[in-house]
């Protein structure tokens, strides 16, 4: 690479990358990249309020340290400034007082909840009008370490709630707390400079001056000769305005000059795509790409990173231009400045790494080990295995390896969690390869006894660990919303911060976007992104060599699979410029699902921002980037599981109908858990659970057993032991399936006398599989035991080395095989053996699953199964009650298919939660499950019922009825909660609806008056009465539409619902739920039916050729034979020949 060479010196120390979110384009790396060949040594990055960019920063610095290239990453931030945070905040309050009393209806000032701020230049370049606006920008750069951490503090202070509306901000006594180490200056036209400017500009160019004197003595007084006047160079005129007054406050207050590039896009080719990010950021806003100058000459300013030469260039083009004559001299030394700055006042340093864990798990007076075996070797004692030299020996080993590693902390920290989380709420097993360290079940952790179940601690941790960073514990819990809440709340907001995740911009939305501005129909457009995934989904999975599971092509197989979008982007290739360039940048921020960092005070220690108004890190870590560990932070993963509360709500219902329990307590379900449910207390080879759930197929939800794939599988594999279970749920993937392992498994299971294995050691390891290589640790049990001297860490690293992502090839590879090789000609296999079973090792490689967590989450699949099977209709309700809407459907048919009964909403019996009625077979559906019917309204309800007659519940004595308003007794009528009011004096629902929703009485005597007035009414139809239903609770009454009957001829004729389509059989049963007449663009007519099936999946038909003696009735059970295309979906040429009514 040939670098461009400058002759006048000149850092960047003023610029813009994807973390000014839609003003900013492109991430750290390129900015920097381009900064070096365009012959620059150093770069500060000063995105708006915030260093998100800064682990970018830091690594690709030390990236280029690698690649021999000298280049100093400066850190800083064009923070939101205003002179008094108190004196804003009062306007602020004031104003919110001021509306809230207001009749006329005002826009929320909460301020912005999306976690991303979102620059508007007209907000900030001119006067601002709106007081709770209030902000001008100021560049601040870290020096040294100190420096940093002020800027840190600054950042996170800006953020708390006194601080920020919309934007963060700081003031003139932030500055002076934290100001040290902080070099400063004035920014750009939205500065603190130019905020003087456009408020007195028309008053006076005294009033200018007066206004620029006192900001300039304040920020002297803050920041001495590190506060710098800040001059740019483009072809606004108002700029220049502002760069005289600049001037002169440099020349009256002997302030240092400072010429910034302001850079906003990593190199000149991108400054298109950089107008058009910023339009796609700022909703609402009319735009065209027409309008833009056809190229960047022609634009008013030119934001890339430029080098000594171009600023230069820039200064003597634009004040010639914009007719305005400066000190050429002058000029020459405010961009010489910012190189001397760089270099001399500012250190090359990188932010201190330093591992942030939190002191307060560690006992006072004790160091991390110390604590970590104590607190081990006590719970080994608790658990009963003290004196167990087995027991003892292995922990031994493990402490060894977590204490060498210097992990004592993460793990005592990862201990003060669990201990909490057991308190509070229902935990999982275990996840992931935890399971396999006996330290973390001595510590509670973990519930699960990974010598008993023969689980490896080197799976989970090698020797040498700390080469690879820390341990990843994922810990499952049934809320980890509120275990988060709680720990926030015990420790503090500054020890405990949820983990930020940075949402980015996606092939379809961009496509859309910017078709949208390129004036391209919509329809044409919307016919592509529909296409897309579906014609490159099949492509990009055979490329892989998948023929089973799901998959989710990425961005550069659907370009190059999908034909639709290649004839498209041939078609508009200026879409496929700027999608190229915008895919991947960031639109908004988010909360990582589980992710939480712990440490003392990390305020200090990171730029924390806020999202929805909870404090968060700055920085992420997950699959596709991990910024938080490189720079000091450790996650900690606190996950949800439905089935967890599933549990928690079924042992609910198990204490209240067995154990004579009204109003069971956490600490009372939690008790029943660990006598009957916890891992080292439940029969694990109970086989009436296996045969019950797993053979006979009752699947109400059961973990890991909600697709009708896995739940197949398991009927044909038939397990009867917690190894099978595991093993199908490792199989049941992609990969395995792929390859037909589920069938060969099944073959094996059945007829386990025909396995052969090549050596005693072969079958000791695999027999618990049927033969095959299920587990990535049984690749590593055998390169143990039949290798010479291969260790299990060693067996542990082939796995890793055999696997796609891997971790090192060549030369280990071959060693590790040679050492393998050796120890089966030992052990007395032949050669030829010796590298079949070898190829083996590469085959199921990829397929392979982690036993520890594949067992973790087998022993939750069995305690689901467990209280099915002894407690049904407690898991049936609590399934119900846990089940989302968009599955509250199929999950009732499933109910119903076992036999149990549901009882309609009735105001009466109906609550909160799906309750058992007394017969112990019926579910009683809630309350909650009908629209518009608020919690008050319900607590109401229950608190006062029963009611006998409609007069009880209309002039009830104590009942509100500003919270069981009309609106709420409205959708109470129409969901039919009600029924069992209407008595002999109404002809109907609609004459009941009518006398007392529609005609709402104040007295009794206005009720008899609806009654008699309104008798003529009489009742709704059948079909209104089933719309109602299903508008108000969003559930498809199919008992009240489809009879056992046709469902059990249907099921006799294997005829499936439209959702299960079989191409081979092409005949379907659904529900139509709606009609769209439609015509051609050649003017015929023909339907798009929107149908439904038990599954609660909502289908489109196309139905063509349509006649006049065609009828589809709505709610109405059909079949029919469908055609079907992967593009265009489900079709019929003739509805008098392909569809029939059934019943």
């Amino acid at each position: 690479m040939k670098r461009t060479k400058s002759e006048i010196p000149f850092v960047g120390l003023h610029a813009h990358s994807v973390a000014s979110v839609f003003d900013g384009l492109g991430y750290p790396a390129e900015h920097m990249d381009f900064a070096y060949e365009n012959g620059m040594e150093a770069l500060a990055l000063t995105d708006h309020g915030n260093m998100n960019g800064l682990p970018y920063q830091v690594m690709h610095a030390k990236k280029m340290k690698e690649e021999g290239k000298e280049f100093k990453p400066i850190f800083g931030v064009e923070a939101y400034f205003i002179p008094s945070i108190k004196e804003w905040r009062a306007d602020y309050d004031r104003i919110k007082e001021e509306r809230s009393k207001s009749k006329k209806k005002q826009k929320s000032i909460d301020g912005d909840v999306s976690g991303v701020t979102v620059e508007v230049e007209e907000d900030t370049k001119g006067v601002t009008k709106n007081i709770l606006n209030r902000r001008r920008h100021m560049v601040l750069l870290a020096q040294n370490q100190k420096g940093l951490y002020n800027l840190f503090q600054l950042i996170s202070k800006s953020y708390r709630d006194e601080n920020h509306y919309r934007f963060p901000r700081i003031d003139y006594d932030l500055l002076k707390e934290h100001g040290d180490g902080i070099i400063a200056s004035s920014a750009c036209l939205g500065g603190i400079y130019a905020g003087d400017f456009w408020e007195h500009r028309e008053e006076s160019s005294e009033a200018v001056v007066k206004a620029m004197r006192e900001t300039s003595r304040q920020m002297i007084d803050v920041f001495g000769d590190r506060w710098y006047a800040e001059v740019q160079w483009n072809g606004i005129d108002t700029q220049h305005e502002l760069n005289k007054y600049v001037i002169q406050m440099s020349e009256e207050f002997n302030i240092k000059l400072l010429s910034t590039a302001d850079s906003h896009y990593p190199n000149p080719s991108m400054w298109k795509q950089r107008e058009i990010y910023k339009r796609i950021g700022w909703k609402g806003a009319t735009f065209e790409e027409g309008s833009l100058p056809d190229s960047l000459d022609k634009m008013p300013y030119q934001l890339y990173p430029k080098n000594g030469d171009e600023m230069w260039e820039s200064y003597k083009t634009y004040s010639a231009d914009c007719g305005f004559e400066y000190d050429d001299d002058m000029i020459l030394e405010s961009i010489k400045e910012s190189h001397h700055i760089a270099h001399e006042r500012i250190e090359n340093f990188l932010p201190d790494n330093s591992v942030r864990l939190p002191s307060f798990v560690v006992p006072e007076g004790t160091e991390p080990s110390e604590a970590l075996v104590q607190a081990s070797v006590e719970g080994l004692e608790a658990l009963g295995f003290g004196n167990d030299t087995e027991y003892v020996a292995r922990l031994k080993r493990e402490l060894e390896v977590i204490n060498t590693n210097d992990f004592a902390q993460y793990f005592l920290t990862m201990k003060a969690i669990s201990d909490i989380a057991v308190s509070q709420q229902l935990v999982g097993p275990a996840r992931g390869s935890a399971a396999g360290s006996l330290v973390s079940y001595a510590l509670g952790i973990t519930q699960i006894d990974p010598i008993e179940h023969n689980l490896l601690f080197e799976r989970f941790m090698r020797s040498n660990q700390r080469d690879s960073g820390f341990p990843d514990i994922d810990y499952d819990v049934s809320d980890p919303m509120e275990l988060k809440d709680y720990l926030m709340d015990q420790w503090g907001e500054d020890k405990v911060v949820p983990i930020s995740n940075w949402n980015t911009l996606q092939l379809k939305s961009l496509i859309k976007d910017i078709s949208k501005l390129n004036n391209i129909p919509f329809q044409e457009v919307n016919i592509v992104t529909m296409r897309m995934m579906q014609e490159a989904t099949p492509l990009a999975k055979a490329a892989k060599g998948m023929s089973a599971g799901l998959y989710i092509p990425g961005f550069e197989e659907v370009k190059k699979y999908s034909q639709s979008l290649q004839e498209f982007f041939r078609k508009y290739p200026e879409v496929e410029t700027h999608v190229d360039v915008l895919y991947g940048q960031i639109r908004s921020c988010s909360r990582h699902a589980g992710g939480v960092v712990v440490g003392d005070d990390l305020d200090k220690f990171m730029p924390l921002i806020n999202s929805g108004g909870v404090r968060q890190t700055p920085w992420s870590e997950g699959q596709n980037v991990r910024h938080l560990e490189p720079m000091g932070f450790i996650k900690f993963d606190i996950l949800g599981l439905a089935s967890l509360r599933m549990m928690e709500d079924a042992i609910r219902h198990v204490l209240k109908r067995h154990y004579d329990n009204s109003d069971p307590s956490f600490d009372e379900i939690r008790e029943f858990y660990n006598e009957k449910l916890h891992p080292k207390k439940m029969d694990l080879t109970d086989q009436k659970v296996y045969k019950n759930i797993f053979h006979q197929g009752k699947w109400a939800g059961i973990f890991q057993f909600t697709e009708g794939g896995a739940q197949r599988f398991c009927q044909q594999a038939r397990p009867d032991n917690i190894v099978d279970l595991s093993a199908i749920t490792s199989i049941y993937r992609p990969g395995p399936l792929s390859a037909k392992v589920d069938q060969h498994y099944v073959d094996a299971k059945g007829s386990p006398e025909n396995i052969q294995y090549v050596h005693p050691i072969v079958k000791e390891v695999t027999e618990e599989t049927y033969g095959f290589l299920i587990f990535q640790e049984q690749i590593a049990l055998l390169a143990h035991k039949l290798g010479k001297d291969l260790s299990l860490d060693e067996g542990n690293l082939l796995r890793k080395i055999l696997t796609k992502k891997g971790t090192g090839k060549g030369k280990l590879k071959q060693n590790i095989q040679r050492k393998f090789v050796d120890g089966c000609l030992e052990k007395g296999l032949t050669s030829k053996e010796a590298n079949k079973l070898w190829k083996t090792f590469e085959y199921f490689s990829g397929y392979g699953f982690n036993k520890s967590h594949a067992l973790s989450y087998s022993i939750l699949s069995f305690q689901c199964a467990w209280l099915m099977t002894y407690y049904p209709v407690e898991w049936v309700a609590a399934f119900l009650d846990k089940e989302p809407e968009t599955r509250k459907e199929k999950a009732i048919n499933i109910a119903q298919s076992m036999g149990f009964k549901i009882k309609r909403l009735d105001v009466n019996t109906s609550g909160f939660t799906w309750e058992i009625d007394e017969d112990g077979q019926t579910l009683i559906q809630p309350l909650t499950s009908v629209k518009g019917l608020g919690a008050a309204a319900i607590k109401e309800i229950v608190d006062y019922r029963p009611f006998h007659t409609i007069e009880e519940f209309l002039f009830h004595e104590r009942m509100s009825y500003s919270k069981v308003n009309k609106k709420s007794l409205d959708a109470l009528v129409r969901s039919q909660a009600m029924n069992k009011l209407i008595d002999e004096r109404f002809t109907g629902l609609k004459h009941f609806w009518t006398a007392v929703v529609a005609e709402r009485p104040r007295k009794e005597k206005n009720l008899i008056e609806n009654i008699s007035n309104f008798a003529d009414v009489g009742n709704f139809s059948p079909e209104e009465k089933l719309e109602y239903l299903i508008d108000l609770t969003g559930l498809f009454p199919f008992d009240l539409v489809m009879s056992k009957e046709i469902k059990e001829r249907l099921e006799q004729r294997y005829v499936p619902p439209i959702s299960e389509y079989d191409p081979d059989l092409g005949v379907v049963w659904f529900i139509p739920r709606k009609v769209i007449p439609k015509k051609t663009k050649f003017g015929k007519d023909w339907w798009l039916v929107e149908v439904i099936d038990e599954n609660s999946t909502v289908t489109a038909i196309k139905c063509w050729g349509v006649k006049n003696t065609d009828v589809i009735h709505l709610n109405r059970p059909y079949m029919a034979k469908l055609e079907c295309d992967p593009v265009w979906g489900f079709s019929t040429r003739s509805i008098r020949h392909t569809f029939r009514l059934l019943g």
